[in-house]
């Protein structure tokens, strides 16, 4: 087990070739790895986009709050010395990385009490319904104390989950995608607003493109219900806008090269393309790659971290993105965890739904968010 401090960065996330928790087998991909990025900052940046209203103003107090770093175990005395997890989640991606390091840290503070908590933290390398429903099932046979799941479509995952329920199983779901309304699952750690998180910077989007455009949607994968609800919020503000036309709504899988091949094909079949939504971590650097190399003036905005995203943002490439606090959703992904496997229903110790903040940061934040994530001066 690794010991590390609250202040850790989620630099260690991307530049860490694998991670191995207690008990755990799940591998990551080295830095800048993921779906074949270069790591290499935009050189042919188009002149950011004249028009609408001045950026709104993010206090630096804002920016350095959108990951909160410093945590600690609440006042709740477990039952047990020792709890073991199964954990998975839609694909293998620097965003869970960053949240395992959450789960790390929490963790590290109840072992520190003399706790021992283990846990596997799997997940393929494309996200699969069918793949995860077929893990869950296997993880049911295991010897654990709470399962959890960041749901990859909610239509079939919810029976699955239902199902394990219904045999005595305490199930969980963490991170960005709940069940479906209805479904049995215990409780949920992670994103609560994922509609309001697509309608926000849609609305930025608008407000820059003076509420006149033609606008597209990068999805990720079908059916998760956070790429779908950011989709939504996104579709119902811009038809709240005459002028506002959305002429293409593509799934990239979260597929940063997708996305870049996506994103050209959309400019091929409209050239005088205004503006791109993009609804996963993903396809904000595949949609930049392709601007940039085009020299299109089409305006992006899109969600959380991504290291080049944060350099594109800061270059004006992409206006304005939505930074989850994926830290804290590991670390409360934990504890719920541990009540949920005394015993504990959702009420007094912990709400059904423990919501996490989303932040729309501009590019005159980025530098501080490269530093505050990455290390970057």
């Amino acid at each position: 087990m690794r010991k590390r401090g609250n202040r850790m960065r989620l630099l260690l996330a991307v530049m860490m070739t694998a991670f191995v928790f207690t008990v755990c087998s799940g591998s990551f991909p080295a830095a800048g790895s993921a779906a074949g990025l270069s790591g290499e900052s935009p050189s042919n940046a188009p002149e950011a986009r004249s028009g609408g209203e001045a950026t709104p103003s993010t206090s630096d107090d804002s920016v350095r709050s959108a990951v909160n770093f410093d945590h600690a175990l609440d006042a709740y005395a477990p039952l047990k010395d020792r709890y073991n997890f199964y954990f998975t989640y839609k694909a293998v991606h620097s965003w869970w990385d960053a949240v395992a390091l959450g789960m790390e840290e929490a963790q590290r503070q109840y072992l520190e009490k003399g706790i021992t908590v283990t846990y596997e933290y799997m997940a393929p390398n494309a996200a699969s319904a069918e793949d995860q429903a077929r893990r869950l099932r296997t993880a049911a046979n295991g010897d654990y104390d709470v399962i959890g799941v960041d749901v990859a479509d909610e239509a079939v995952i919810s029976p699955v989950l239902d199902e394990l329920v219904d045999s005595g199983i305490k199930v969980m779901t963490f991170s960005s995608s709940d069940a479906a309304e209805g479904c049995k699952r215990l409780a949920y750690v992670g994103n609560t607003h994922n509609y309001q998180d697509g309608a926000d910077l849609t609305e930025a989007l608008c407000q820059k493109l003076d509420y006149r455009g033609k606008v597209a949607i990068l999805l990720g994968n079908v059916g998760a219900p956070c790429h779908e609800d950011r989709a939504s919020g996104a579709k119902d503000t811009i038809a709240k806008y005459p002028d506002m036309q959305i002429v293409a709504t593509e799934y990239d899988m979260d597929s940063v090269d997708m996305a870049y091949d996506l994103t050209l094909k959309i400019l091929e079949d409209c050239p005088d393309l205004d503006g791109i939504v993009c609804c996963n971590m993903s396809n904000p650097v595949g949609a930049a790659r392709a601007i940039t190399e085009k020299g299109s003036g089409a305006v992006i905005v899109g969600m959380d971290h991504d290291e080049d995203a944060l350099r594109y943002l800061n270059e004006g490439v992409i206006y304005c993105l939505g930074v989850q606090d994926c830290y804290s959703i590991g670390f409360d992904t934990i504890q719920v965890a541990v009540k949920l496997a005394d015993g504990n229903l959702p009420g007094e110790l912990f709400p059904e739904k423990t919501d996490q903040i989303t932040t729309v940061i501009y590019q005159k934040d980025a530098a501080l968010m490269l530093e505050l994530l990455y290390g970057e001066m």
